[in-house]
């Protein structure tokens, strides 16, 4: 798959085989991050339900990490974002394999005079 480019984007915008893995293994994480928001969710209305005081001081703690959790899928998701723009403008300006390099710079060719 590295080296590989695809063609996706309808406007004949070429992303790099690269760049396509690192946006699934971010998917991947974002989804695992929010699933886990799920179980986290269920226990703290649990809790609340029961009114015990136990419970609900656990809860303290459950929302807490229920925060941080929604921060790193908003870190991953601007990541993502920043990353597909780099992409999208790469392929732009007219290099060759549409995507970032392995160093996450963008590649660049110098245009000759004719």
């Amino acid at each position: 798959m590295e080296g590989d480019t695809f063609s996706g984007l309808g406007n004949g915008t070429q992303i790099d085989g690269k760049v396509l893995q690192t946006f699934q293994k971010n998917f991947v994480q974002v989804q695992h991050i929010l699933d886990q928001n799920r179980l986290l969710i269920n226990e703290i209305n649990q809790n609340h339900e029961s009114k015990m005081p136990d419970n609900l001081s656990r809860n303290v703690g459950l929302i807490r990490e229920l925060n941080n959790n929604i921060r790193r899928v908003v870190d991953l998701y601007s990541d993502l974002s920043s990353s597909f723009t780099k992409s999208v403008e790469a392929s732009s300006e007219g290099d060759s394999s549409g995507a970032l390099k392995s160093d996450g710079k963008a590649g660049h060719k110098r245009n000759r005079p004719a």
